[in-house]
């Protein structure tokens, strides 16, 4: 069993994946602009600069900024009301508690809706560091956001697992030269996932079964 393990939030730790790909896709309508599903699915994972990029390839006349302000206060507002706490969560957390794993949280979130979370759910005192997207100059696919949660931690980063759902913070975890786990949620499995993964389970209940048994 590796000593450190750090955690993507959304879609991870909590049922929240949805309310971004609902929120990218509604928010057009205050803007008039069409609705395009799409655009949820290839800002998952994303922060700052990158995201804006895109929004702004989906729909080139929308002031890409607002528009990204008002999926992140839909998505807030969403959490507030209705955040749940995903399979196996619970379990993996206190089994690296107890025996000694440092454990890292690293989101493309904003580091304050992390930590609203992380207290909401009375998960915070598992955590030893927090890495919001705002934190570090490029999000992922970038490395950074993982090489901080590493180093916050006391770790190299091949001596942590990084568990995640979308594709751009697995392709960040191997570029950090850490163990990419992928727990699927509204993204499907592909072949990359397959070949830059150390593991790919349907939950973190799964994964933890997986690292009992010594198979991750």
């Amino acid at each position: 069993m590796k000593s450190g393990a750090i955690f993507d939030m959304d879609g991870v730790l909590f049922d929240t994946e949805i309310f971004y790909q609902k929120g990218w896709t509604i928010v057009a309508d205050d803007f008039g602009v069409p609705r395009k599903p799409e655009l949820g699915k290839a800002c998952c994972g994303t922060c700052g600069d990158l995201t804006l990029r895109i929004v702004k390839e989906f729909h080139p006349t929308v002031d890409a900024r607002l528009y990204m302000e008002r999926v992140l206060a839909y998505v807030a507002a969403e959490a507030e009301q209705n955040l749940v706490v995903m399979t196996g969560v619970r379990e993996i957390l206190s089994y690296f508690r107890a025996h000694g794993v440092h454990i890292s949280a690293a989101s493309s979130a904003a580091t304050e809706q992390i930590e609203k979370n992380l207290v909401q759910s009375r998960l915070r005192d598992y955590f030893d560091a927090i890495v919001g997207g705002n934190l570090v100059a490029h999000g992922k696919p970038a490395p950074d956001i993982f090489l901080s949660a590493a180093e916050r931690i006391g770790l190299a980063p091949a001596d942590c697992y990084v568990f995640e759902d979308g594709y751009n913070g697995l392709r960040g975890a191997a570029a950090a030269g850490c163990s990419p786990v992928m727990i699927p949620d509204t993204l499907p499995v592909t072949e990359e996932m397959r070949a830059i993964c150390k593991g790919i389970y349907p939950t973190l209940h799964v994964a933890l079964a997986a690292i009992r048994s010594g198979e991750l």
